[in-house]
């Protein structure tokens, strides 16, 4: 299974616009942080976790020309509001997407124009919203399975896949999650900062929750201009990564 970082960055992505710190300024391509998803791709099928508000040059960027479904994780603009470029990968069909009750009907109330009959249906993009509860999704030879995280005191989901779990935007884990996640071997982590935020894991909890879990590879992702990519680095112990965009994760299916 080949796991994509299509972007590693928080939700201003990085560089921040007006900003001209070190890190926003920096020649080195991996600190140019688009805001965050990733794709999945295995032999027989492929699927996003959110789209993106940079979903467009993204998909650009990797070639991607084909998604089997889209799952979110929550509703932020950040990583929703790149779905209607959604509209070329649904053409032939609709796509099928996956969310929480609660979150599809939230896409509907901010994208009311994609739940409705049109007369010019490439001008918008075709979906099928599906609600996910708590029992794993097959999408051809992908087992997805929900994982309950906080966002703050906000409920959202991670996302695990055989070996490898996703877990993006949390400040916290419900003790009931960590059956969910017990033998994830890698790990997509959310580590804003070193700095304490009230809705984000900080790269020591970061890694804290990964070591718990007994992930083998940990890898943090939704970073800010806080931190540099180099200096994170060499910093971090064994095991342990910062994530980048275009970063490809080959994990044992």
């Amino acid at each position: 299974m080949l796991v994509v970082l299509l972007g590693s960055g928080t939700s201003h992505g990085v560089p921040v616009i007006g900003c001209g710190c070190r890190v926003c300024t920096s020649p080195n391509p991996k600190n140019n942080r688009t805001r965050s998803s990733i794709f999945v791709k295995n032999e027989e099928a492929s699927l996003l976790i959110d789209t993106s508000t940079d979903f467009r040059s993204q998909a650009l960027r990797e070639g991607i020309d084909h998604v089997d479904a889209v799952f979110y994780t929550h509703t932020h603009a950040d990583h929703l509001h790149g779905i209607d470029d959604l509209r070329q990968l649904s053409r032939k069909a609709p796509i099928p997407v996956y969310a929480s009750s609660g979150n599809l009907s939230e896409i509907e109330s901010r994208f009311p124009y994609v739940f409705r009959e049109s007369l010019y249906p490439d001008s918008k993009p075709r979906i099928s919203p599906i609600a996910f509860h708590d029992t794993p999704i097959a999408v051809g030879d992908l087992e997805v399975q929900p994982v309950p995280v906080l966002h703050g005191s906000l409920p959202i989901f991670g996302f695990r896949i055989g070996e490898f779990a996703y877990l993006t935007d949390c400040s916290s884990i419900p003790e009931e999650s960590y059956r969910l996640l017990e033998g994830v071997q890698t790990l997509v982590i959310d580590a804003l900062r070193h700095a304490p935020h009230p809705t984000h894991f900080t790269v020591r909890e970061a890694i804290a929750e990964g070591k718990r879990i007994g992930a083998r590879d940990i890898f943090l992702t939704h970073i800010c201009h806080d931190l540099e990519h180099e200096e994170l680095e060499r910093e971090l112990p064994e095991g342990v990564h910062p994530a980048y965009d275009g970063l490809k994760i080959v994990v044992n299916d």
